[in-house]
């Protein structure tokens, strides 16, 4: 018998852990002293544990490890856990490797450019959103033909929101689809509206679809965006991503002066060609 010392030494874990196997059932030690608590482990518990540790390792959770170390696991079921840890290793062996991938970037832009880019892209979910929205042409995707376009189109949005005894429910988003085939885009001007609000002859409510989405935060103007959408096209392509949707523009801060404004352009993208 080996007291709780010796056994963890021999089983290349802490004596912590087996006070934890044992309040859980998972590991009890083979006798424990009445009057002094003093746990004994027998000298065959070794192979316990070492399976115990070595399922552990393998990223099972402590409930499927007791499972498996007590038969309650079929054959078939056992192999189906095994080929499932298999697929999310490698999955996090390509996340790792993408990551890798955007280091090595990063570095070689620092060593390029002598500094660190301010044009942090970040890929996240963009959750659906209910929109009321105005929409008008303009000649070309420029600033110069959007600008005179979307601000006259937001600023008549949130008076007729606010005839409509409308709120909205966070900050505006502007998004640009391709009319005719002479240049210009379709403008939509829209702001986030609550679920119950319905369509209104006032303007039109839409749900823009949730997406996954190339993140960039512009500061400034929009009139000085273009470097800000070039930087974020750049990045598409060195990072293996590829558009699928109408980008969007989220006018997360917009004060009084435009150099202070803080703008979000999503990109819709997927991985690959």
């Amino acid at each position: 018998m080996f007291g709780i010392g010796d056994f963890a030494r021999r089983g290349q874990v802490s004596v912590r852990m087996l006070r934890h196997y044992d309040a859980i059932g998972l590991l009890p030690p083979a006798s424990v002293d009445p009057v002094s608590g003093y746990r004994s482990y027998a000298a065959a518990q070794l192979a316990r544990l070492n399976r115990l540790v070595a399922l552990k390792d393998l990223g099972f959770t402590l409930q499927q490890v007791g499972a498996i170390l007590d038969e309650r696991v079929s054959a078939e079921e056992l192999r189906g856990m095994l080929r499932l840890r298999r697929a999310e290793q490698a999955a996090s062996v390509a996340a790792e490797a993408a990551r890798l991938a955007q280091v090595e970037a990063r570095l070689r832009a620092i060593e390029s450019e002598g500094c660190m880019s301010a044009a942090d892209v970040v890929v996240k979910p963009v959750p659906a959103v209910r929109v009321a929205e105005l929409r008008a042409v303009a000649e070309g995707h420029e600033p110069a033909f959007i600008g005179p376009v979307v601000g006259p189109l937001f600023a008549e949005l949130g008076e007729r929101l606010s005839a409509a005894g409308v709120t909205p429910v966070g900050p505006g988003i502007a998004y640009y689809e391709p009319t005719g085939d002479r240049g210009a885009v379709t403008v939509h001007a829209a702001m986030p509206v609550a679920a119950d609000v319905t369509a209104k002859r006032a303007f039109e409510v839409v749900v823009l679809p949730a997406i996954e989405a190339a993140t960039l935060v512009h500061q400034g103007s929009m009139d000085d965006v273009m470097p800000s959408v070039q930087a974020l096209g750049v990045w598409l392509e060195e990072h293996g991503y590829r558009s699928t949707g109408l980008p969007r523009e989220v006018y997360l801060d917009v004060p009084d002066d435009v150099a202070g404004w803080v703008t979000e352009l999503q990109e819709p993208v997927v991985r690959g060609t």
